[in-house]
């Protein structure tokens, strides 16, 4: 982001401001004063022919002065030739061509001479010269046969035209013929070729020459250029050398560089101070010489220089008196070098160091002219008064001549005289007027302007412009009747302007400038106003912008309120364009779908009437970059070549790397391939190729935003075939049946078969028996069968890759193995250690490696239950396995059910199958715990008894000894009693219990026992039944209407609480009674249920034991599982179940969620009111 401010005047503008005032001294015109000339044609005027001849001469005066001309020396009267007049009031010439005057009559040099009564002043010398633009000569051109390699020079010899034509070379099609750093066109107009190619065979080569000032364009006969490759060299040269031009008598090979232009090895140029300097060379050899240049004993300067025509031309503008010395350039190849140097010497025509100006003396004072200027040569001056020589004017006494200097002392009115000096040397002349006018005039100002308005912080200039002879003197009050200003941050300049360097708001207000010399003074009034400064408070902001996407800039201005600003965009400080997709608004410039053209500074301008601010941002358009371009294929090897390209445009986001694609349309047409990737550096590589392949390549350039197109294929290339160089991969032996082996390989592909008739020789040897190896040729397939080998025997194997050319390298040797057959005997001595009642151990000794007649893939042990010891009936069960990967010898069962006896056996396996089980292995797994009874119901109730009845557990796990019930009352606030416990033996399944509290809650508790000891738990709830007494005493209660009326007052401040707490909820807050629930989180301790007097709900699945009264469930209502020591390595891999790590089936056991409803806990009488307290407390 750039900021720019500019406000007016600034201070580089007021030095430049003043000094225009000093020296070029304005003498009011009704004032007498000599001639001045105002305007006047150039020195040298080249006229079109077709227009007349205007040659200008204006000048000004008082009185107003009267003009003449001299032409080649001698006075040119004007009225004695027809075709010339004299503009009114004026100088100027008019030579009317148009009716019959020729233009070569009126060539010559002119000058204007213009005089009043106070002197005469001369124009330069105007050279008028006819534009000329000649025709070529008739000449035949002979066809050129040239020699491929060999340089040439096409001539163009232009005509000399005036001024010097533009020279260019064309086809017969008006196309540009094109150049680059092998064919190019020299300063002197001729065609350069360094070596000659066959593209460069053309049958019009054509030289223009366009003459500018006439807008004509004249053509050269046609030259006609054939290029002979060493194939037609022969042929031609016998049917053409009798009429053609022949260069070249022998085959052109690489050569080191040698000089087209120059042909000599040193040179002179001339040039002259400010102009152009422009040095050649043209090189030529094989391959085309890189031009470079270098300055001895000294560096180019860096910041004039410039190379064109591809290094061919050096060129240095604004030359100074350094540039002169000695250039070197230098063309290089591989083979060599050439160079040529070039000697400059700088001249210069005259140029002025300190010209003479006007002077206004007043009668009686002292002046000087001073005419000083330099050059190469050294110029002479001479001096005229009123256009005759100083030496022939009559002398004055207050006139004195000191080389450029002329004194004056003491003038009178009779000195005053228009002067001229001429500088010259052989380059060049200067010529000046500078009058000296005397006269008597008091102090006048000059005033264009009373008010002045200034930016604060800046210069600040107030204008007094005056004039007067003798010179008047001026000085500056601040008001009407204020001091006069002196130093203390005023500057005070000779032409009457007074400076304040830094303006602030105080240097507001109105200032007098009077001007005094002998005869007089007059003043006048300035006013000046400090206005705030114009800032762009948020400037545009830098912005990379995706091709097609949207840009914006913001830019907001803040300014004095007495100023309108006016805002608008530049782009690259021009308008912007008159596109639909910029949109201005206020303060705020957006682009939509933004292209490269769009790329570039974008500025926003604030302008006042007394100030600029600007400020500015580039706008970045990133895309993928454009596909590199003519591809070239060199140096053509049988396994390489080398590419080059040229990258296309980045689109503002560096190349970051080229990949380069090849397709084989001989193998895989029409499929691209990477070959490689370069760095962004390179434009050319040595690509590795393959025999037998039939190329094109393409070359893809990668930026940060993605990739280009790919370019263009390149010619293809096809490579000559060869031996494969690599033998098939992928090779194995493996038998399908016992008595097979089936050799198998990766096929190589045929991009890699480097040549016509890929085949396979395939050999095989049984290891450790056969010492001849068998072998066989096969077609382009990926496998043999060997048929009639022994089972599962080792094989040594081989495949080499061969084609009509010849053998791949000898292939490296692999071993196979002919077929597999099931195993023949089992696993023995298989024994079963229990370890508890879920796990066991099971143990076996290993099959010989001979009878598994192939790859040992592990053991597989079978085991399934043997009968139901509960229950004493046999019955079908389902087989279990464990796999047992490698050569183990043992292994854990996990997942068993206690006491219970299971059969095992094992079997070893290989890739074929299984082999014959071991003899089946009885084992019983010990008892266990029971789980809980199925079902606890409660059948029936009375006032003081329950009734209940069970079912004994699904899994037993052992033989049952007893169930032990425990229950517990709960009472209206929540609380346990304590427990009661009774055993009960196992051949019952109900049991009544009596002597319990009328309509009371108990909680029941029941599981089973072996003599491992007690199992899971099942519990219930129920509530014996209401005496029918109490029940009427209760309700006479409910039918008193004070009980009623309480009670509906009861509900409705339950109510109103409940809609109260519904409120505080939705808000966001608590309600007591839940925080005290949350803070007494006991499952025990929850509300009865309104509709059946039952409690809330409780989980079957946690209650295992009886409650005590100040008993807690651990918060996190996790039970921690018993550590086990077995390690996961023992355990088989099952097909029925996942397994725990302590060898538990997962999920075998878990109880489930599902809420069995309580029998005999619903009560068919009507709810009482005391129930209806009760159930509130």
């Amino acid at each position: 982001m750039q900021e720019k401010k500019s406000t007016f005047p600034k201070r580089t503008s007021l030095v430049l401001f003043l000094c225009q005032v000093i020296t070029a001294l304005e003498v009011p015109l009704d004032l007498l004063q000599p001639p001045t000339i105002t305007h006047q044609s150039p020195k040298n005027y080249i006229v079109d022919p077709r227009e007349s001849i205007v040659i200008q001469c204006e000048a000004k005066g008082k009185p107003p002065p009267s003009f003449s001309w001299t032409r080649n020396g001698t006075h040119f009267d004007i009225d004695k030739d027809p075709y010339v007049t004299m503009k009114p009031n004026s100088g100027t010439l008019v030579i009317n061509t148009m009716n019959g005057a020729r233009v070569e009559a009126y060539e010559g040099e002119y000058q204007c001479t213009a005089r009043n009564d106070r002197g005469s002043a001369l124009s330069n010398n105007i050279v008028i010269r006819q534009s000329r633009s000649p025709l070529w000569t008739k000449e035949k051109i002979e066809p050129i046969i040239v020699q491929q390699g060999v340089p040439l020079v096409l001539p163009c010899n232009p005509p000399k035209g005036l001024p010097p034509p533009l020279i260019f070379w064309m086809d017969n099609s008006f196309q540009r013929l094109p150049q680059n750093k092998r064919v190019s066109q020299g300063l002197n107009g001729d065609l350069y070729f360094s070596n000659v190619q066959p593209e460069d065979t053309r049958d019009f080569y054509i030289c223009y020459a366009r003459f500018n000032l006439t807008q004509t364009i004249h053509q050269k006969q046609p030259i006609s250029l054939k290029v002979l490759t060493m194939d037609g060299l022969n042929d031609t040269i016998a049917a053409n050398l009798s009429d053609t031009e022949f260069y070249g008598d022998s085959p052109a090979e690489e050569r080191q560089p040698s000089m087209l232009f120059p042909n000599s090895t040193i040179s002179n140029k001339t040039v002259l101070l400010g102009e152009v300097l422009l040095l050649e060379c043209i090189a030529e050899g094989l391959p085309t010489p890189e031009i470079h240049w270098r300055k001895e004993s000294a560096d180019l300067p860096v910041d004039r220089v410039f190379y064109e025509n591809f290094n061919k031309t050096l060129k240095i503008i604004d030359v100074t008196e350094a540039d002169a010395g000695k250039y070197k350039c230098i063309g290089r190849n591989i083979l060599g070098t050439t160079h040529h140097i070039i000697t400059v010497y700088v001249k210069g025509a005259p140029y002025w160091i300190t010209p003479p100006t006007n002077i206004v003396l007043s009668p009686g004072e002292d002046g000087s002219l001073i005419c000083r200027a330099s050059g190469n040569p050294t110029p002479s001056i001479t001096w005229l008064i009123n256009g005759v020589s100083i030496e022939l004017a009559p002398t004055d006494a207050s006139r004195k001549v000191d080389g450029d200097t002329i004194m004056f002392s003491k003038v009178q009115d009779g000195a005053t005289a228009v002067y001229q000096c001429n500088v010259s040397n052989i380059y060049g002349y200067l010529l000046v007027n500078a009058f000296v006018n005397v006269i008597a005039e008091p102090p006048r100002i000059m005033m264009l302007k009373h008010v002045y308005k200034v930016i604060a912080n800046n210069v600040a200039l107030l204008h007094c412009p005056f004039f007067g002879s003798p010179k008047p003197e001026i000085k500056w009050f601040k008001g009407a009747h204020g001091s006069v200003l002196h130093g203390n941050g005023y500057v005070f300049h000779d032409n009457g302007t007074l400076e304040i360097p830094v303006a602030q708001k105080d240097s507001s207000g109105n200032y007098t400038c009077i001007a005094t010399n002998r005869f007089g003074s007059v003043k006048d009034m300035i006013g000046l106003q400090i206005k705030d400064p114009t800032m762009i408070i948020k400037q545009p902001e830098y912005r990379v912008i995706h091709r097609y996407g949207s840009a914006h800039f913001e830019c907001r201005v803040k300014h004095d309120p007495t100023l309108k600003p006016v805002v608008f965009w530049l782009k690259d400080n021009s308008e912007l364009p008159n596109d639909e997709r910029f949109k201005v608004t206020k303060g705020h410039l957006t682009i939509k779908n933004v292209t490269e053209k769009d790329e570039g500074t974008y500025t926003c301008v604030a302008n006042t009437d007394l100030d600029t601010v600007s400020a500015s941002a580039v706008l970045t358009v990133v895309d993928r970059p454009d596909h590199p371009f003519d591809l070239e294929l060199t140096d053509h090897r049988d396994r390489s070549v080398q590419l080059s390209w040229v990258p296309g445009d980045d689109n503002s986001s560096p190349i970051t790397n080229f990949i380069i694609e090849y397709e084989d349309s001989m193998h895989d047409p029409g499929t691209w391939h990477f070959q490689t990737k370069v760095s962004d550096t390179q434009t050319t590589a040595t690509l590795s190729l393959s025999p037998f392949v039939n190329y094109s390549f393409r070359v893809i350039a990668v930026n940060e935003i993605g990739r280009s197109e790919p370019s263009e294929a390149s010619e293809q290339y096809i490579t000559k075939p060869a031996e494969p160089d690599k033998n098939p991969s992928g090779i194995k032996g493996v038998g399908t049946e016992p008595d097979n082996l089936v050799i198998a390989w990766d096929p190589i592909k045929g991009f890699d078969s480097n040549g016509p008739g890929l085949q396979y020789k395939v050999s095989w040897r049984q290891k450790h028996f056969d010492d001849e190896w068998t072998s066989i040729i096969v077609a382009n397939v990926s496998k043999y069968i060997v048929s009639g080998t022994p089972t599962f025997e080792p094989y040594e194997i081989k495949v080499q890759a061969l084609n009509d050319i010849g053998y791949a390298p000898d292939p490296s040797v692999i071993i196979g193995y002919s077929g597999e057959d099931l195993p023949m005997t089992a696993p023995s001595n298989v024994e079963v250690e229990v370890i508890n009642n879920t796990l066991v151990k099971v143990q076996w000794e290993s099959v010989s490696s001979t009878s598994i007649r192939g790859h040992l893939q592990g053991y597989r042990v079978y085991y399934w239950k043997a009968e139901n010891q509960t229950k004493r009936n046999k019955r079908h069960m389902e087989k279990r396995m464990l796999t047992f990967h490698g050569n183990k010898t043992h292994g854990r069962l996990p997942g068993l059910e206690p006491f219970t006896s299971y059969i095992v056996n094992v079997r070893v396996f290989n890739g074929k199958g299984e082999g014959p089980p071991s003899t089946d292995k009885y084992f019983e797994t010990p008892e266990g715990v029971p789980s809980a009874p199925l079902k606890l119901d409660v059948v029936e109730r009375t006032i003081d008894s329950l009734t209940l009845m069970w079912k004994p557990p699904a899994h037993p796990n052992g033989v049952l000894t007893q169930y032990t019930l425990i229950f517990q009352s709960i009472n209206a606030t929540h609380e346990l009693s304590p427990p009661v416990e009774m055993t009960i033996p196992t051949n019952e399944t109900s049991l009544v219990l009596k002597n319990l509290n009328q309509s009371t809650r108990y909680k029941f508790y029941l599981y089973a026992h072996t003599v491992v000891g007690p199992g899971i738990q099942i519990t219930q709830e129920a509530i014996t039944a209401l005496d029918q007494a109490m029940a009427s005493r209760q309700v006479d209660i409910a039918t008193q209407g004070w009980f009623i009326g309480l009670m509906c007052a009861v509900a409705l401040l339950i109510l109103v609480l409940l809609i109260v707490c519904f409120i505080r909820r939705n808000k966001g807050g608590k309600y007591p009674v839940k925080e005290k629930e949350d803070a007494h989180a006991d499952p025990e301790i929850q509300p009865m249920k309104e509709d059946d007097g039952t409690f809330g709900e409780y989980s079957d699945a946690e209650d295992h034991k009886p409650l005590k009264k100040d008993s807690r469930t651990p918060s996190d209502r996790t039970v921690k599982k018993d550590d086990s020591d077995d390690s996961l390595v023992d355990y088989g891999e099952g097909v029925n179940g996942q397994f725990n790590e302590d060898g538990s089936f997962i999920g075998q056991y878990s109880g489930k969620k599902e809420k069995e409803p309580v029998e005999g806990n619903e009560s068919s009488e009507a709810p009482s009111p005391v129930n209806a307290m009760n159930s509130f407390v």
